[in-house]
């Protein structure tokens, strides 16, 4: 995972700029490519991180001299993402997953990327929330059986654990709160299930807060900021780490997957004070930070020690990615309209 980017850049230009940053592949992930036999299936690769990684594995096997299809099923309901995908090599599949005989119909290949699932407007739309995020996870894993899995999950499975802790392990008791983490232990349970029954080898990848300058913690704080709206201290503290490191986990993660499945926490190595950050932040954009609430003593925290054991540590550090993001965010550059909603406390997204 570590020393992907050389010569780092003091600002990032633009989204193209942007999206080759992200899609770097790190000497890990070249290796691994060069080393597991098959094609690639990439399974919602049209949310937040997908495009991406798609890009960055398309990228190693090109570096490594392979001829390896990368396949990017979503339902590319709109937009232009699977146009973008196909300009860089990638095969595109439109399919709703849900749908049996969709899935059924999806070449089969020997590596698989889970990235589909359901977060924001789980409120009110529980019953979906559980057939995305827990049923969905038996029809893939039926489907691919004869293939190795690499599934993210969140860290959202954890409780609130206290912020001198050092956050979850993967050995802690889970302890989701709200419907959505719960049907996100459902999908892990799943997953398991199947893993263990058919044999299937898989990874769950519990993520906590990737980030870049167009969505993340960092950037709904420095918008935050800027627009002049109050800042809840109630989480207090969070985890993140640069999206392009989360990818790179995401595919060397592929040959870890066991049965019964692997579980890597999957996040930086240090837990921030949000209080903390958005001084940083506001610093460099020149306007201070408005404060609500108090920190509490416990927060939404993962130890990723053991990931960083088996696949390196992350390869940028927080005070480049707090650079990055205020200076992106102070030139009004572009957002995903997509709030993490990161002081949410109950569950409720």
């Amino acid at each position: 995972m570590t020393d992907s980017t050389k010569n780092l850049p003091t600002s990032i230009r633009d989204e193209a700029h942007l999206g080759d940053l992200l899609s770097v592949p790190s000497p890990g992930v070249i290796e691994t490519v060069r080393n597991l036999p098959g094609d690639y299936i990439i399974l919602g690769v049209g949310g937040k991180m997908g495009p991406t990684l798609a890009r960055m594995l398309k990228r190693a096997l090109d570096e490594a001299g392979l001829r390896r299809r990368v396949i990017g099923v979503s339902r590319f309901g709109s937009g232009n993402l699977a146009s973008e995908l196909q300009s860089h090599g990638i095969e595109t599949i439109a399919c709703d997953l849900l749908d049996q005989e969709a899935l059924d119909r999806l070449p089969d290949v020997q590596n698989v990327i889970y990235m589909a699932g359901m977060k924001f407007g789980s409120t009110g739309n529980q019953a979906r929330t559980w057939a995305m995020n827990t049923y969905l996870a038996g029809m893939t894993a039926q489907k691919f059986r004869h293939s190795r899995i690499a599934a993210f999950s969140t860290g959202n499975v954890y409780p609130l654990v206290s912020v001198h802790s050092g956050g979850a392990k993967e050995s802690d008791d889970v302890g989701p709160i709200g419907e959505y983490a719960m049907s996100c232990l459902g999908r892990e349970r799943i997953f398991e299930h199947f893993s263990r029954s058919l044999n299937v080898p898989v990874t769950l990848l519990r993520l906590n807060y990737a980030v870049e300058m167009r969505y993340g913690v960092l950037a709904d704080m420095a918008r935050k900021i800027i627009e002049r709206e109050p800042i809840d201290l109630a989480m207090g503290h969070f985890n993140m780490i640069w999206q392009a490191d989360a990818n790179a986990v995401a595919i060397e993660s592929l040959r870890l997957a066991a049965s019964p499945p692997l579980v890597l926490n999957l996040t930086g190595p240090e837990v921030f004070s949000i209080r903390e950050v958005c001084q940083k932040l506001g610093k460099r954009l020149g306007k201070e930070p408005i404060f609500t609430g108090t920190e509490s003593g416990n927060a939404l925290l993962n130890n990723a020690s053991k990931c960083h054991q088996l696949l390196g540590e992350p390869s940028i550090g927080a005070d480049q990615l707090i650079e990055w993001t205020a200076d992106w965010v102070g030139r009004g550059g572009s957002s995903l309209g997509k709030p993490t909603h990161f002081e949410t406390r109950d569950g409720k997204f």
